[in-house]
């Protein structure tokens, strides 16, 4: 319980202090701010590792498309917005719009070309973000995009969003689908943080060229295998309490 207050509070002052450090960049290109997202994510996880202590595993890094291509992840946790940060290069993410709008954080995003996405806005919010992602690719960036919409708990069940299907029709680059367990040591809507080691883990990349109805079962059905797996596996490895009923339902 103390270690995971600590390291609460320390979470919410670090990101307040990179930001407001790296500030006086808002003025220069945007590759000025780049450093901004990789000390945040760089002394995070050095500081869960220190304290709770929690730490990190990467699998398949290999697997990784050396082109600019998609990165499709599960999503259980905070955890899983930064950690792409040390993982890939210049990366953009594809988020809800109203993240745009949080002092501060917001104006990072905005800065750094992610892509917001108003979820309710239908053929014209789908054009808005191929037409953003057009522009990251042409940059040679990846783009990261959590193919649930939200967190969901790892024994939840969330639809997977046509978006993440759009972006593979539209760009025919590769897709890298991403499984993880993060959600059982950083809980969505928990106080608590559990030492062990998150597992994220990189699939096969399924290339571009297969009808989008296709793509998209194959994308959740390789996710969800491969997340419940790693899910079991820290369950057994890391001797994790068992699911909480209140957010353990099936939506998010």
């Amino acid at each position: 319980m103390l270690r995971s207050l600590i390291f609460n509070v320390l979470f919410f002052i670090l990101i307040t202090a990179v930001m407001l450090i790296w500030m006086p960049c808002f003025v220069l290109p945007r590759r000025f701010l780049l450093g901004a997202q990789e000390a945040w994510a760089k002394i995070l996880v050095l500081v869960m590792a220190w304290i709770i202590p929690l730490r990190v595993e990467i699998r398949g890094a290999s697997r990784l498309p050396k082109t600019p291509c998609i990165v499709a992840a599960k999503h259980q946790s905070a955890w899983d917005t930064f950690i792409f940060h040390l993982l890939l290069k210049d990366p953009v993410f594809v988020m809800k719009k109203e993240l745009a709008y949080v002092p501060l954080y917001g104006w990072y995003t905005l800065k750094t070309g992610m892509i917001p996405v108003d979820r309710k806005g239908g053929a014209k919010a789908m054009r808005k973000m191929l037409k953003k992602a057009d522009r990251a690719i042409r940059d040679g960036r990846p783009i990261v995009i959590f193919p649930q919409g939200t967190r969901v708990a790892p024994d939840a069940k969330a639809p997977y969003l046509p978006g993440v299907g759009g972006l593979y029709r539209h760009l025919k680059v590769p897709v890298a689908p991403v499984a993880l367990n993060s959600g059982l040591y950083w809980p969505r809507r928990q106080f608590m943080r559990w030492p062990g080691t998150i597992v994220l883990e990189f699939l096969e990349p399924i290339e571009p060229g297969l009808p989008q109805r296709e793509f998209m079962r194959r994308l959740e059905n390789e996710i969800e295998t491969a997340s419940a797996r790693l899910v079991a596996e820290g369950r057994a490895v890391d001797k994790l309490p068992p699911p909480d009923p209140v957010n353990s339902g099936d939506n998010c």
